[in-house]
């Protein structure tokens, strides 16, 4: 459905982030929702795969040289 207007838009997100967090298990945290983790501070079992993966060839390999990079030569 489409907001009317930015107040129903908002209301309609703050819905289904309470859907999301409150009502929703997720299979990520042992079909337990996100309010049942949190209020009872259950240490759940990592059960998500994380897919981002850390590139470290864009990294500057000088940027730990205490020397200037662009050292002018006479």
């Amino acid at each position: 459905a489409q907001p009317d207007d930015f107040k129903q838009a908002e209301k309609m997100l703050r819905s289904a982030v309470e859907l999301y967090n409150n009502e929703r298990p997720h299979l990520s945290i042992g079909l337990l929702t996100p309010q049942m983790v949190h209020s009872k501070e259950l240490h759940v079992e990592k059960l998500w795969k994380n897919y981002y993966i850390k590139n470290t060839k864009i990294v500057n390999p000088f940027q730990e040289n205490k020397n200037p990079v662009n050292q002018l030569k006479d």
